[in-house]
């Protein structure tokens, strides 16, 4: 079993502190550990250059060949993903800035696109899943109220990589470095982390399934708390309700006093978490770029008043 700790937050901080206390229980169980802290290395964001969703549709439409990422050569988040992709598990702790992960995490997270594994199993390039599951772990000065979006963020994040989510937890309270070494409860429950995630490892791949707190979040295939009401999709499903995270449907009910999401028969058509639905973003990508190159004459035509439009910068 090889599990990697994943580390947003500065050295010997809280969040190193608690994925450390996870691996120690991968540790225990027999598992060889590898711990990074992404301030060490050199991550450029991502430049929005399409070009590896460029590549991919060439090659889906049986043209060229994929080479990645055009910044693979420039920085170490080549190194960082190749590794993550042999692991069996990750366990990833990230502080949160203004409700949301901090900034050091975003930026490696949204340079996973070049690493799609749906689409690069779509094309060919990628010849076989991993299954790797994830633990995430949110950490933060004050409450649930102050940290909101972090956990739905990173798990967001995760079905990029085709992981599966099996845990996750918010640690509260520690607005200090070092201050979750006086909250023991927070520590036992990351070494509970770390126990399921070698748990998970050790369970089919068939009839793995969540491990955390059953009541966490509304949704109850990714227990995310953001569900917004739906709207029509590209291919015109549409729910009375979707969670932000996994794109699961359904409507929301009250049953013996409590609020709940409760998916539609037919809710998990667009599950995020499913190579096979999601590579199905791939034909809307592809979809859009045929209809912008088929009417390049009326995009150049429009261009001119927007470059030569100029405003004072700062």
């Amino acid at each position: 079993m090889k599990v990697m700790g994943i580390v947003a937050g500065r050295h010997n901080g809280n969040s190193e502190i608690a994925v450390k206390e996870a691996l120690l229980a991968c540790q225990e169980a027999g598992a060889e550990c590898t711990l990074v802290n992404l301030f060490d290395y050199n991550i450029l964001p991502c430049t929005g250059c399409e070009g590896c969703t460029m590549s991919m549709g060439d090659v889906a439409q049986g043209k060229g060949e994929y080479k990645g990422c055009v910044l693979k050569e420039k920085d170490d988040v080549d190194k960082l993903i190749s590794a993550m992709q042999t692991m069996d598990g990750v366990i990833i702790a990230c502080p949160t800035y203004d409700l949301m992960p901090s900034s050091m995490y975003t930026r490696f997270a949204q340079r996973f696109l070049a690493y799609e594994q749906a689409f690069l199993l779509k094309i060919g390039t990628l010849k076989e899943d991993k299954h790797c599951v994830a633990g995430l772990i949110a950490v933060g000065g004050s409450c649930h109220d102050w940290q909101g979006l972090t956990l739905e963020t990173m798990a967001a994040s995760m079905f990029t990589q085709s992981i599966q989510v099996v845990d996750q937890y918010m640690v509260t309270r520690v607005g200090r470095p070092g201050n979750v070494l006086l909250r023991e409860d927070h520590l036992e429950r990351c070494h509970k982390m770390g126990e399921n995630i070698i748990k998970a490892i050790q369970t089919p791949v068939a009839e793995r399934g969540w491990l955390g707190d059953p009541d966490l979040g509304l949704c109850p295939n990714c227990h995310g708390g953001l569900i917004f009401r739906g709207e029509e999709h590209w291919d015109g499903i549409q729910f009375p309700f979707e969670c932000a995270v996994c794109g699961a449907g359904g409507d929301i009910v009250k049953e013996d006093g409590k609020v709940k999401f409760v998916l539609a028969e037919n809710g998990l058509c667009r599950d995020r978490n499913v190579d096979k639905c999601r590579d199905l973003h791939l034909d809307e990508i592809i979809e859009t770029r045929i209809h912008f190159f088929q009417n390049m004459g009326e995009v150049q035509e429009k261009y001119g008043k927007y470059r030569e439009l100029k405003f004072q910068s700062v």
